[in-house]
């Protein structure tokens, strides 16, 4: 079966492909970072020969790319799983952050999910078979402090996702919103965060496996998944 993963070359995009990958699913895999992108098909690759991973930097932001990154992953053939997690984090607020940071931030974390996943529709609704994973945040439910654009554009992304899974369910084809918190990532790295107070990309990689795994006629709907003492 085929996976494709948005973002995979760090955090919990790369988790996620590693759990794939060990439970034997072909990978192609996209992010904008091209050295950290092929190390980690590499690495892949070295642990887990007996898979398929094909790896190719774009950047989802840019329409144009989106739709290429779409029709490089059907030239390999039926699409099964598509997890949705590239993204980006720019803190700040409404009424006082950078011009232009609204629609960077609309344009990574929406715009990319909104226009790959359109690309990679029709094959699926044809075979009435398949599961996309859209990866918001608990940002996409609660507002908070110095969430500004990035809380807006996740709120947005939490939409779509609710729009796409009413209108798969009669093409059999589930969607999953996948909302959590804090998770310790490459952004965290230099921050005074103990990483056991926040949750690892290995939790988040664990549940959408899971959820990966259920019987056709069941769909995990939400994801919600925080640190155990709760939202920092």
């Amino acid at each position: 079966m085929n996976v494709i993963i948005t973002g995979a070359s760090k955090g919990i995009g790369k988790a996620v492909a590693e759990i794939f990958a060990a439970n034997g699913y072909n990978l192609f895999l996209c992010s904008r970072g091209e050295v950290a992108l092929y190390k980690t098909m590499e690495e892949l690759l070295t642990k887990y020969p007996h898979i398929v991973v094909k790896a190719k930097p774009f950047d989802l932001s840019i329409k144009d790319q989106a739709k290429e990154f779409g029709e490089w992953c059907l030239g390999y053939g039926q699409p099964h799983i598509l997890i949705n997690n590239a993204g980006l984090f720019e803190p700040g607020s409404v009424y006082n952050e950078p011009e232009a940071v609204l629609e960077n931030q609309m344009a990574v974390n929406l715009y990319s999910a909104y226009h790959l996943t359109r690309m990679l529709l029709p094959p699926m609704m044809e075979k009435k078979k398949g599961h996309i994973f859209n990866l918001c945040s608990i940002a996409s439910l609660n507002a908070y402090e110095n969430g500004g654009a990035y809380s807006i554009s996740k709120f947005a992304l939490y939409g779509f996702s609710k729009n796409l899974r009413e209108e798969m369910k009669p093409y059999g084809i589930k969607v999953t919103h996948v909302i959590p918190g804090a998770a310790y990532t490459d952004s965290w790295s230099g921050s005074n965060i103990d990483p056991k107070r926040i949750m690892e990309a290995e939790d988040v990689a664990k549940m959408i496996f899971a959820a990966s795994q259920l019987s056709p006629q069941a769909c995990v709907e939400e994801l919600v998944i925080r640190p155990e003492l709760g939202d920092l």
